[in-house]
């Protein structure tokens, strides 16, 4: 019979004592990101399952954290979120803790199922996606002394020096500024941005790395779609018919895709293209994209949460110490 690894197994195959095994587990900030990492490749190594059981027995906790599954819509974008949760769970199990997927379809449904889930015992914290502006879902978390963490900022407030919440985001801006040096250095200073209608906080965040890459004197086209490659292929179809365009930074791989069959179409196949998301679309299709590394959001909101402690409980919302902004990359082809 295979024999179950043991906390003194991994403490042989990382080189360290069981104490530091232990603090990985439990208070991770104390550890040395060095050490830490080796641990954590020691448990995955050798598929080390803390005896969360037994913690939860102790603490009258579940150690376990709610998170929404978005309902399967298609499209090409939904899987940042899918290597998101993914991530999430996988991490959460090296800290002992559990994930719990439930399913709503509208934000105020979502406070149900939270609210079921809390009253029942069944989750100590929650990690809340797809924030917006005046968001119910964030507001009732923090009225019911639910600890949380949103992947997203609170758009709206001063999430930096006055924040309602915890969160951990992606630097948008940063991800499109990357693409816009690249693309004008590669391809020319005519570089269009394709974004979402003005008002949304990803959208808007995403359009103001390229203009500030691009400067108040340069060509700044900035070309409209929805969420559509449909749209989108049409909405560039027509700005290649009136408009020099040397490149196009999007705000995600949907709008590329889009925009890359224009070009196509329009007889110049070899436009540069950057999308937002790194899909396989964008690697299929050949074009470069930002990669928005959700395991380093999923470990960053469990930072967060866990505060470097090793059960879920409120913590203080502590300025410029709340949240944590993850660089994205870009991915050249």
């Amino acid at each position: 019979m295979h024999r179950s690894a043991t906390i003194e197994d991994v403490a042989r195959a990382a080189g360290v004592s069981r104490q530091t095994v232990s603090n990985v587990l439990n208070t991770p900030a104390i550890v040395r990101d060095e050490t830490r990492e080796r641990v954590q490749d020691a448990i995955r190594r050798l598929g080390y399952a803390p005896h969360a059981s037994a913690r939860r027995l102790r603490t009258r906790r579940s150690s376990t954290l709610g998170i929404h599954l978005d309902p399967y819509a298609g499209g090409i974008s939904g899987v940042v979120l899918d290597r998101f949760v993914h991530a999430l769970t996988e991490r959460a199990g090296e800290r002992g803790l559990r994930v719990m997927l439930y399913a709503a379809r509208s934000p105020e449904e979502e406070i149900r199922r939270m609210a079921d889930l809390r009253d029942g015992g069944d989750i100590d914290a929650v990690v809340i996606t797809g924030t917006f502006h005046g968001d119910p879902r964030s507001q009732w978390l923090t009225d019911h002394s639910v600890p949380f963490v949103a992947f997203g900022r609170p758009w709206g407030e001063d999430d930096v020096g006055d924040p309602a919440h915890l969160w951990v985001d992606v630097d948008g801006a940063a991800g499109t500024a990357q693409a816009t040096r690249h693309a004008v250095a590669t391809a020319g200073r005519r570089v269009a941005f394709l974004g979402w209608p003005e008002g949304s906080g990803t959208g808007d965040d995403r359009e103001r790395g390229w203009r500030e890459t691009i400067g108040a004197d340069g060509p700044a086209l900035r070309l409209t779609s929805p969420e559509s490659v449909a749209a989108a292929r049409e909405v560039v179809e027509g700005a290649l018919e009136t408009h020099e365009i040397d490149a196009i930074v999007c705000a995600s791989d949907s709008l590329a895709v889009g925009a890359h069959l224009a070009a196509v179409t329009s007889g110049r196949p070899r436009l540069p293209v950057v999308g937002f998301d790194n899909t396989p679309a964008a690697e299929a299709l050949g074009f470069s994209s930002i990669e928005q590394l959700p395991e380093r959001v999923a470990s960053g909101a469990l930072d967060l949460l866990l505060g470097g402690a090793r059960d879920i409980v409120s913590r203080e919302i502590v300025p410029r110490e709340a949240h944590v902004l993850v660089e994205p990359r870009l991915v050249v082809r």
